[in-house]
């Protein structure tokens, strides 16, 4: 009798097994995905020393199937910093992973880094990719690899098309001194009624698509000097991507406030997709944007882009843009010793080097902003094409232009009333323009001894350091021997 029973034990544990395994039914829907418990794995730890830090991911089964998931894996693969660990199991690839119906799965992400190891990126970066009955699914992980100050956006609003972080509140003053560089992941946002200064020296890095706003009220006052500017690039810091255009967004300027004008001295901006994009969004500007000693390079949009907005660039250098190097529509501008050049190399640019209108097309219709005043002196607009300068007005908002001693690439203008004493289609003769050198590289150069005297007193010393006493030359650069 003992005996028989222990048999009907054995048959109905077997039973139940059996019973269990058939209600175990691995879907092979590639239309059943699976969920996590976050899309993106940020590490913002910033380490001291070498060190590494852990975070924890669930992946959730929300079905009434098993799912099995055939490859987890990171895709940089053991020569990632980034290391996996899945139901106790540590690796860098899993297969045939079975979560059953309505049930999750534990997995521990590490990282890595020795934060003083110049050679690695500001932020690190891979992806944990899943596969399930061949649909993909990827989680993004971005750690921090060097010593830096991180501002990372956290907030979103719909006006905004990507994270942000208010560095300057409301009434508030931030500084960013040049102890360490900053990196922007996202991006970083002057409040109104905020300031931001940045100091001379200061490295500041962008990711991806993130930039520097300042909202409607807002101040930015980059303070660099000739010895230690301010730069503001791409993090990406391997040779291949030192001049390469468009790896971040843009310095965008809204409408200021009366008696805090935006000033930019002595920087170098370079790689972004606009360099400085200033606009009269939400009232017509009470404040000016006013640079100086600056270079504005390697757009893939364009280096100066300004919507009814009041601005002076002295002694300034924008080359080398996707699309326009300065393209305004409307407001109030001069210009003054610059050099603006369009000799694209990485585009099909069929661009002018400068455009100027006074109206912007809407979807539906046609904005119209007039142009008070847009005055060049002693400046050079030269490129690759056979007109570099675009005009194009309605008759219905006020225009008012000039160029008073330059040197300018068109066959249009020639005899235009608003063009006083320039010369047209005579080579400045740039000393490696394909490298952003714009220094005159020959005595022979068109732009040497026509300039104003009385704006190269505006302007005495060139964008080197170098003397403009006497006559000057025209552009950034006074030649020297």
């Amino acid at each position: 009798m003992k005996r028989l029973t222990h048999i009907l034990t054995i048959v109905i544990i077997s039973l139940f097994i059996i019973s269990c395994r058939k209600e175990q039914n691995i879907s092979t829907d590639s239309h059943l995905k699976l969920e996590f418990s976050s899309d993106s794995l940020l590490f913002d730890t910033v380490f001291t020393s070498i060190g590494s830090t852990t975070h924890e991911l669930m992946i959730y089964n929300r079905h009434d199937d098993a799912l099995n998931i055939s490859n987890i894996r990171i895709v940089g693969g053991d020569s990632s910093p980034f290391k996996l660990n899945v139901d106790g199991e540590a690796g860098s690839e899993f297969y045939d992973k079975v979560i059953p119906a309505n049930d999750s799965l534990f997995s521990f992400l590490r990282v890595t880094i020795n934060p003083s190891d110049l050679n690695t990126p500001f932020i690190v970066e891979d992806e944990l990719e899943f596969t399930t009955n061949g649909n993909i699914q990827t989680i993004k992980l971005v750690a921090w690899g060097q010593n830096a100050n991180y501002i990372v956006g956290n907030q979103h609003v719909s006006s905004i098309s990507g994270p942000f972080k208010i560095v300057a509140d409301s009434l508030e003053t931030t500084v960013w001194t040049n102890e360490r560089p900053y990196v922007i992941y996202g991006y970083a946002l002057i409040n109104s009624y905020g300031t931001l200064k940045i100091e001379a020296g200061t490295h500041v890095y962008v990711h991806g698509n993130g930039g520097i706003i300042s909202w409607s009220d807002g101040q930015l006052v980059v303070e660099g000097t000739k010895e230690a500017p301010v730069i503001i690039e791409s993090d990406r810091l391997e040779a291949e991507y030192a001049d390469k255009p468009g790896q971040w967004d843009q310095i965008m300027l809204m409408d200021g406030r009366e008696g805090a004008d935006n000033i930019i001295d002595h920087a170098i901006i370079r790689n972004s997709f606009i360099g400085i994009n200033c606009q009269s969004v939400l009232k017509a500007t009470q404040s000016a944007l006013r640079v100086s000693n600056t270079i504005i390079e390697n757009q893939s949009g364009c280096g100066f882009y300004s919507v009814y907005y009041a601005a002076e660039l002295k002694n300034f250098v924008i080359a080398n843009s996707g699309v326009n190097a300065i393209q305004i529509h409307g407001g109030d501008y001069r210009f003054v010793h610059g050099t603006i050049s369009n000799y694209c190399t990485f585009a099909a640019n069929n661009y002018v080097a400068l455009s100027i209108d006074n109206y912007r097309e809407g979807i539906d219709e046609i904005y119209l902003y007039p142009l008070h005043n847009c005055e060049l002196d002693n400046c050079i607009v030269y490129g690759k094409n056979e007109n570099e300068i675009a005009t194009s007005f309605y008759e219905e908002a006020d225009t008012n232009y000039v160029f008073d001693h330059c040197l300018l690439k068109s066959k249009r203008f020639t005899d235009y009333p608003g063009f006083k004493h320039c010369i047209f289609n005579k080579d400045p003769m740039f000393a490696n323009f394909s490298r952003n050198d714009h220094h005159l590289d020959s005595i022979t150069s068109a732009a040497i001894g026509i300039g104003n005297p009385v704006f190269g007193e505006e302007v005495p010393y060139d964008f080197d350091g170098v003397s403009r006493v006497g006559i000057p030359d025209v552009g950034a650069y006074q030649y020297a021997k």
